[in-house]
Order: structure tokens, then C-alpha cells, then sequence
């Protein structure tokens, strides 16, 4: 709302000027603020900290939340369930520590007890034989009231027996906590910054935590780029699908088509030079009365000819609408709409890709379901990168949305006018003050999400999951 200028006048040129006189004396306060501000921030750097506590953003990232389950359910591992796997996994070790030390503590293990309670019966066989016959009466109480757990005389040995047992046990190791860096990305399309803390972020921290209460929900930056633990294998998944969650050995075969006459043939073979061992051939009928081959056949015959997997790129309107992936020979094959195809030589500034063998990111993939997608698309990549190369392939989950680019990535020197490279808490990385990372796109850069997983090969098979529209009713709730 505007200011009232202190006098009245009809000529709309002085109320104009007079309220950008205004509006710019109160610019120039800001301005002195924040510069006299980040002065005494340069001078203590506790203030810096304690203004970014305080001014976190509230998004909805942040508040994003998490269906509750108790750490002994069985059906941990659901598709439909928005379950941190990774805060699931350590909160079940960490109680699975607890229950160990405080049996260690008390002496409860059974082999202990077994010792105990034989040594003490034949010290009692030894009293009882060399008293005569009218202690035996006292004895035998004596050695009840050892075995019901009394203090006496001839239960003190018992007691220094497991006190030494447990002095000479070996201490058990509470749960770790499974990677925790994470990479600063303010900005989806800003992947400088995403480049150069990917180093660290496959890093893990092993600290160890005594507590079972659930952990807060994440910042913004660490909802949005926190690296993928691939070692978190869902037990029920992997029990479905051995194949896809086992680690790989040798370079995936992959076979590329298109939906029946499809005109999408420079988009499926854009999609050759970013899979790596990708093979495309066409799915068009040449003849009115020849056989149109269904995906279940063509999965069938790729699976014999030495093919790991298979995508379909679906067409709508003459652009790519869809891809489906499917894991041979036996699937699951997941089903995920395409948006915002963007080829490599529209993009400003874009490079030749070359046929390296990329580097892989997978980000953002938290519950059971982002870590069925995140298992599928590293079995689409080799195993052993080529870093020659320098390309990088990055699968960026946010808000259920999965952002596909390629890059071609170079370190350089750091110029002065550039800002250092930051953590996610906001504190300058060691060892790298001086280094930059410089990103050039390659493409193609398009957007993928997931709408069904599949149990086998095609749709007949069974469905393991199938989104829906009610499921984002409430933004704060996803399901990758």
C-alpha cells in the first residue's frame, strides 16, 4: 500500500516522483542494513550461523512427512507407504543394539547362565558332601536361596563370576547412521553446486546414537538432494525382484523400441547415446496382414538374445508421452510419463556427448518405491564408469518428480568473484576452497514419474503399485 505524499496536488508526475523518492530513501535503509549486517557477520561468523538458523524457510519439502510405523512391523517395506527406509533401517539396528547391551548388562545370555548355574550346583554338590548329616538341612536352603537369586555366602562367587564375564565380553556396536552429506542445490537447474559436493556425499558417517525417538524432519536442501544409499535393500522387494536388487556384475544389454508405428525415431535414438550397450530398432508393421509383435514377445525374444532390459517410448501428439522399463526376463516393469523433452542441440551452450561410459547420480530416493525406481536405473548403467569421459548422468527426485540431465563436467581453479563451495549447512567444504566444478549440458533433459510398477512384463501380470490422483491431495506427503 502506498505511502500518503504530505501534500495535495492534482499533477500525477510530482505524486510519482515524490513516492520513488520515497520508495528509494527506504531501499537505501535496507541496503545500509545488510551491508552493515554481513560486516559484523564477516567479523563473527557465530552470527551468520544464528540469523540461518532462525530464517529457515518453511517449504514444502520441509514439511514433508512420513506415514508412522513401529520399528518391528512387518510390512515395513510396502510400495504405498511414505517410509524413510534408511531412518527406518537405523532406528531398527539401534534398538536391536540396546536389547543386546542390556542383556550383556544384566547377564542374561543363556550360555552364561549355563555356566553359571553349572559351576555353582557342583560348588554346592562339594559343600553338601563334606558337612555331615545335620547341616544338610541348612545347605539345601542355602542352595535355594542361590538358585531363587537371594544374596548369601555362597552366592557371592556367582555374582563375581558374571561380573568377570561380562568385563571380558566384547562391547557391542549400536546402530551407525547411514549417509547423512548432502548436496546443496538451491536451485534445480543451478547443478554446479550438486557436481561438486557429489565427491563427498557417497562418503558415510558412522556415528553412533543411543536414541530411539524419531528424527526431525529435514531441512529443504537435504529433502531435495540427499544422496541415495544404494546398500538399503527392501527385504520383501528383494525377495520379489532377486534380479534387480542384485549387485551388479557385468555391463547391461539394453534394447530400445517404440509403441506401433511410432514416429518417435531420433528421440529413441537420442536415447541409445545416454544408455550405454543400448540397441534401438524400430517396431513398425510393413505390411497390413504382417504380425505386430506385443511387449511380452519382444521381451521374450530380447531375453533370449543376451538382453538385460527393455524400454518403450511411448508417442502423444508426435512428441515422447511415456516410458516403460522393463527388467528381463521376469520384470517388474515400471511405467512413468514423460514431460518437458528437451533435445541436446536446442539447449544453449551444449556439448557433444561421446561414448563414454557416464557416471550415475541417483538423488532423492528415500521410501520403498524410490528405491525399486533408483535399483532399476543403475541396472540400466555399467557398474564401472569410464571417467575419461568426464560425463555424468543425473537422476534428481523431487516431489515425486524424476529430472534426467547430462553433463560433461570439468575442475578449474576458483576465480575471485566466485563464492566458495558450501555444504548443505552452509559452511565452506575443506580442501576445496579454490576448486570450481564447470558444467556444460549435453542432453537430452526431460522428466519422468512414476504412474505404475508391474509384477511381470505387462499390464495382465499384476500391479505391485498404481498412482492415483487422490494420492496428492495432501502436498506434504510423497511417495519417492
Amino acid at each position: 500500500m502506498h505511502e500518503r505524499i504530505p501534500f495535495k496536488t492534482k499533477n500525477k508526475e510530482k505524486r510519482r516522483s515524490h513516492l520513488l523518492k520515497l520508495k528509494k530513501e527506504k531501499e537505501g535503509i535496507k541496503r545500509d542494513e545488510r551491508f552493515r549486517r554481513r560486516r559484523d557477520e564477516d567479523k563473527n561468523p557465530r552470527l551468520r550461523e544464528e540469523r540461518r538458523a532462525r530464517n529457515v524457510p518453511a517449504t514444502i519439502d520441509r514439511k514433508r512427512v512420513w506415514d508412522e510405523l513401529d520399528e518391528n512391523a512387518a510390512d515395513g517395506d510396502a510400495l504405498g507407504l511414505a517410509v524413510d527406509v534408511g531412518m527406518l533401517a537405523k532406528r531398527r539396528k539401534t534398538a536391536a543394539g540396546e536389547d543386546e547391551e542390556e542383556a550383556v548388562r544384566n547377564g542374561l545370555t543363556a550360555e552364561k547362565l549355563q555356566m553359571v548355574d553349572e559351576e555353582e550346583r557342583a560348588r554346592v554338590a562339594a559343600v553338601l558332601s563334606r558337612e555331615g548329616a545335620s547341616q544338610s538341612n541348612h545347605d539345601e536352603d542355602e542352595a535355594d536361596d542361590l538358585f531363587s537369586g537371594e544374596e548369601s555366602d555362597v552366592a557371592a562367587p556367582a555374582a563375581i563370576a558374571i561380573q568377570d564375564m561380562q568385563q571380558e565380553a566384547p562391547p557391542t556396536v549400536s546402530g551407525q547412521d547411514d549417509e547423512d552429506h548432502e548436496l546443496d542445490d538451491d536451485d534445480d537447474d543451478d547443478l554446479a553446486s550438486l557436481m561438486s559436493d557429489s565427491a563427498s556425499s557417497t562418503s558415510s558417517a558412522t556415528a553412533p546414537t543411543n536414541t530411539r525417538a524419531r528424527a526431525p524432519s529435514p531441512s529443504a536442501a537435504s529433502a531435495t538432494s540427499t544422496h541415495t544409499n544404494m546398500t538399503l535393500i527392501p527385504e520383501s522387494l528383494a525377495l520379489k525382484f532377486p534380479t534387480l536388487f542384485a549387485a551388479p556384475t557385468s555391463a547391461p544389454k539394453i534394447l530400445i523400441t517404440t509403441t506401433q508405428h511410432s514416429t518417435l525415431h531420433a528421440q529413441a535414438a537420442l536415447l541409445t547415446s545416454l544408455l550405454p550397450n543400448s540397441v534401438y530398432v524400430r517396431r513398425t508393421r510393413h505390411h497390413h496382414h504382417s504380425h505386430a509383435f506385443s511387449v511380452r514377445e519382444v521381451a521374450r525374444h530380447a531375453s533370449s538374445r543376451g538382453f538385460t532390459a527393455l524400454a518403450v517410448l511411448g508417442e502423444e501428439r508426435k512428441r515422447p508421452s511415456s516410458l516403460s522399463v522393463v527388467h528381463l526376463p521376469a520384470g517388474p516393469t515400471l511405467h512413468f510419463s514423460v514431460s518437458n523433452w528437451v533435445e541436446g542441440k536446442k539447449l544453449p551452450g551444449h556439448g557433444n556427448a561421446t561414448e563414454h561410459h557416464p557416471e550415475l547420480l541417483l538423488n532423492g530416493f528415500r521410501t520403498p518405491l524410490g528405491l525399486l525406481a533408483a535399483h532399476l536405473f543403475r541396472s540400466l548403467f555399467p557398474p564401472q564408469p569410464e571417467l575419461a569421459g568426464r560425463q555424468v548422468v543425473t537422476l534428481h527426485n523431487q516431489r515425486d518428480y524424476i529430472f534426467v540431465r547430462r553433463h560433461r563436467y570439468v575442475f578449474r581453479e576458483r576465480r575471485e568473484t566466485e563464492k566458495k563451495v558450501t555444504g548443505s549447512d552452509g559452511r565452506d567444504v575443506k580442501g576445496v576452497e579454490g576448486i570450481r566444478a564447470g558444467l556444460q549440458e549435453l542432453g537430452p533433459r526431460f522428466t519422468l514419474k512414476l504412474r505404475r510398477v508391474d509384477k511381470g512384463v505387462n499390464r495382465g501380470s499384476g500391479q505391485e503399485w498404481v498412482w492415483k490422483a487422490g494420492m496428492e491431495k495432501q502436498r506434504t506427503r510423497f511417495q519417492l
